[in-house]
């Protein structure tokens, strides 16, 4: 009896020796050990980069010509029809580039904000587009001719346009949420692009007038009626505009979405891809799609 009490003691002591172990565990106290942490970088702070990339460009010089024949037709009855023509066509570019970036890092927990700014050189992206048009305007809103006479304006226009981007710098605002190593963001903001546009027009046609004159004529005591069609022809003075402009700087917006991940140290390296609308430019539209891939540091 004795040795079995001794026993009992010594095995309710080491019970207890080991409880008081397996309190100090870490994952017990809802913790983890320093090597075990899932903490997310730090990724608050200012931030450079240099990055290289590829774009492309959708260029529309459908309606290049328009306000240049809008002037030069002015106050007459064929400016608005002539002004619908869509005469050019919509052309794709392709180039490569390369640029630098330089932003600020807000980081509240796993949500990172912040601003960027965003530069590209882009080499070569141009296009250019030429063609003729003919049209046949048949009594054109304000056009009055007299009694039974028909006008129609037979005209040719020809133009040509011509585009190139040369660099490009964005203002963002970003977002991204910071798992462990990884960054993913969004980012959206203003844009603007340095062009140089050229274009030109030449109209030229002419008033084909057609009416019928009928005269009656008195043959054996009988009145005869004779109707006889009359085509006329007025030439119009060919007239021709051309315009150019280096250094055009064109504004719009763009967003996309980016992933950055740390490599080592306050090392980085991102992917991204990017779009870009601009406003109308001597009334050619662009819009960019770029895909960048950059490598950068965190202070």
């Amino acid at each position: 009896m004795r040795r079995f009490l001794l026993a009992a003691v010594m095995f309710g002591a080491m019970s207890g020796a080991q409880a008081a172990d397996l309190s100090d565990l870490p994952i017990l106290r809802g913790s983890f050990p320093g090597g075990l942490s899932t903490a997310s970088r730090n990724w608050d702070g200012w931030y450079v980069g240099g990055q290289v990339g590829y774009s492309s460009a959708d260029i529309d010089f459908g309606h290049a010509t328009k306000t240049l024949t809008n002037f030069m037709l002015r106050n007459t009855v064929i400016q608005e029809p002539i002004s619908q023509w869509a005469l050019l066509s919509k052309n794709h570019a392709q180039a490569t580039g390369f640029g630098a970036f330089v932003g600020r890092n807000y980081q509240w927990e796993d949500l990172v904000f912040g601003v960027e700014a965003n530069y590209n050189y882009v080499n070569s992206l141009s296009s250019s587009s030429t063609n003729s048009m003919s049209r046949a305007i048949v009594n054109p809103s304000g056009d009055n001719p007299r009694a039974g006479h028909t006008h129609t304006y037979n005209m040719t226009q020809t133009g040509n346009a011509a585009l190139q981007i040369k660099d490009v710098l964005t203002f963002r605002g970003r977002v991204g949420w910071a798992a462990g190593n990884f960054l993913p963001y969004v980012f959206g903001g203003l844009a603007v692009g340095r062009m140089d546009a050229a274009r030109s027009a030449t109209v030229t046609g002419n008033l084909q007038d057609d009416y019928d004159v009928t005269t009656s004529n008195i043959v054996g005591g009988i009145a005869v009626s004779n109707t006889v069609h009359h085509r006329d022809f007025y030439g119009l003075t060919p007239i021709s505009q051309t315009e150019e402009r280096t250094n055009n700087f064109a504004v719009g917006w763009t967003g996309g979405l980016g992933m950055e991940y740390m490599l080592w140290g306050n090392v980085f390296m991102r992917g991204e891809w990017e779009y870009i609308k601009f406003v109308s430019v001597k009334d050619m539209v662009v819009n960019m799609n770029s895909l960048r891939a950059g490598i950068g540091y965190k202070f």
